[in-house]
């Protein structure tokens, strides 16, 4: 019986030596960063802030895209006939792969076209195929998207045109 005591005893001792109290000390390490020169020119900065902001909130108000549509001019007011029509199509055709407000297998259509020309989306529903082979934008998405393409749908310019008309009224 002292014999296993002793053993314990022993045993205890060597774990609270080897466990209790005793603190890792953390390394300092020190690290250097190049500061950017104040001689950077505008350009320069606003390609490295571009290259920041992923393809899906990037801001291009100027690609029409590649495609079927070159020139689009929206309504001042929105149809809300074509809403209905844009959202029934959105819901039965596109919700596999997006959701309006989150983000999902695409990306999500809400406020679009305070990034994008309505051409470009049109676009983008109507040739998906073109709009990946050729336009940067569009390819930018795929890589950010897991290189899951945008299926072409098939739509009409008409059916297209409703769900753009439905965008509209997403905020």
């Amino acid at each position: 019986m002292k014999t296993t005591l002793k053993l314990f005893a022993l045993l205890l001792t060597t774990l609270v030596i080897n466990c209790g109290g005793k603190e890792e000390k953390k390394k300092e390490t020190f690290t250097y960063q190049k500061k950017a020169t104040t001689e950077q020119s505008t350009t320069d900065k606003t390609t490295s802030q571009d290259e920041n902001v992923p393809a899906s909130k990037r801001i291009d108000l100027t690609s029409k895209g590649v495609g079927p549509i070159q020139s689009l001019t929206l309504s001042e007011t929105i149809d809300q006939k074509m809403v209905t029509h844009g959202a029934t199509v959105f819901k039965n055709m596109c919700t596999a792969c997006h959701r309006p407000n989150k983000k999902f297998i695409g990306p999500p259509p809400t406020g679009v076209l305070e990034r994008r020309t309505p051409e470009w989306v049109m676009n983008m529903i109507l040739n998906p195929e073109g709009m990946v082979k050729e336009d940067p934008l569009a390819k930018e998405l795929l890589i950010e998207f897991n290189g899951s393409p945008m299926a072409n749908q098939n739509l009409s310019e008409e059916d297209a045109g409703a769900v753009l008309e439905y965008f509209r009224t997403l905020k």
